[in-house]
């Protein structure tokens, strides 16, 4: 029986320039690492990864986005905006949030979140 999500990974080619973006821009904090191939970051009691290993993946290869909830959707917006970060899906609403797609440097996506209350 499945009981959760262990980790969520992204395959990265340069592990300094992923974790400048994911740490610096984005703000994560590292939890875990190994020989500076396995990042882990504990994103409220769930994993997100990064790793620089040969796991059959390429990085940026357009497939599973990761989808980080962030508490003030407008004011993480602008940050990412003041960061030069690429949008590859400007704001949106829909029914129950809003979101916006960025990417990281390996042209990984990733989903800004808030969920309407």
């Amino acid at each position: 029986m499945i009981t959760s999500i262990a980790f969520t990974v992204y395959p990265v080619s340069d592990m300094d320039r992923a974790r400048a973006f994911y740490e610096h821009v984005l703000g994560l904090h590292t939890s875990y690492h190994y020989r500076d191939v396995w990042v882990e970051y504990d994103v409220a009691g769930s994993t997100f990864a990064l790793t620089t290993t040969e796991m059959g993946h390429t990085p940026g290869a357009k497939g599973a986005v990761v989808a980080f909830e962030v508490s003030d959707f407008d004011a993480f917006v602008q940050k990412m905006r003041e960061r030069a970060v690429t949008f590859v899906s400007e704001p949106f609403d829909t029914p129950v949030c809003r979101m916006a797609v960025i990417e990281d440097p390996d042209g990984n996506h990733i989903t800004i979140h808030k969920r309407h209350m």
